[in-house]
């Protein structure tokens, strides 16, 4: 993937035939942060920057509910749509950020999976959405994830530990090296599950907590509310 500068902000894109996949840095304190009147007005800016119509976005709430974008706010973690000229992305500051691009039936789809979503199984039920819908089929999938809190710094306490070795979807996985949970790991068994061919998944490498070559918004390092976006949009 590249990296482009647009006002001195940096950001990582993918942009193939039919498809644009942009992830955001912390750059010069870029932030998106959709509670503030800065966050709200760079949500509005990659209107300007990126050429788009619309960008549409959902109220997170760690849960596994998924919406066909309507063009509305409601509360949900991942969003579906075939609407070209849109935006659709959600909001990190260690939580994994995946974007779907179904190359087939030009499907969109942007998910927020922190370990309450990876543990419910989000992006699964972000796919079963777009094969119900758009007729998706696993192996049409491309898949993009973005910087989150990687195993190196996500350490995790007991009961978390717990329900990752307890659950039926992942009791089997080697996820954690002594407290630290691997979600990259979960995502991609989400992914082979669905028949996502391994070579279509595009996985960015990128510790928001350690990583030395991207400035990142990182909750658990910096306390603050500082938020990037990761979008991707039909052309």
């Amino acid at each position: 993937m590249e990296e482009i500068l647009i006002e001195d902000y940096k950001f990582i894109e993918e942009s193939l035939d039919k498809v644009e996949i942009i992830f955001s840095t912390a750059e010069n304190d870029l932030d998106f942060n959709k509670d503030t009147e800065e966050g709200r007005k760079n949500l509005d800016n990659i209107k300007r920057w990126f050429n788009v119509e619309e960008v549409g976005f959902v109220n997170q709430v760690h849960g596994d509910a998924v919406i066909i974008y309507d063009k509305s706010i409601c509360e949900a973690d991942a969003l579906i749509t075939n609407l070209r000229n849109t935006a659709i992305g959600v909001f990190t500051a260690d939580c994994v950020p995946i974007l779907l691009y179904d190359q087939k039936n030009n499907v969109i789809a942007a998910v927020h999976s922190g370990w309450k979503g990876t543990l419910v199984c989000i992006l699964l039920k972000a796919i079963e959405k777009m094969e119900k819908n758009f007729g998706t089929r696993g192996e049409n999938l491309l898949a993009f994830v973005g910087p989150h809190n990687r195993q190196c710094c996500y350490e995790v306490g007991e009961e978390v530990i717990l329900k990752f070795k307890n659950s039926e979807i992942y009791k089997n996985l080697n996820l954690f090296n002594g407290r630290n949970l691997s979600l990259i790991n979960c995502i991609k068994h989400q992914l082979t599950l669905k028949n996502v061919n391994e070579a279509n998944i595009h996985d960015l490498d990128v510790c928001t907590f350690c990583n030395g070559k991207y400035p990142m918004h990182s909750y658990r390092k910096d306390k603050r509310g500082g938020r990037m976006f990761s979008f991707i949009r039909l052309k």
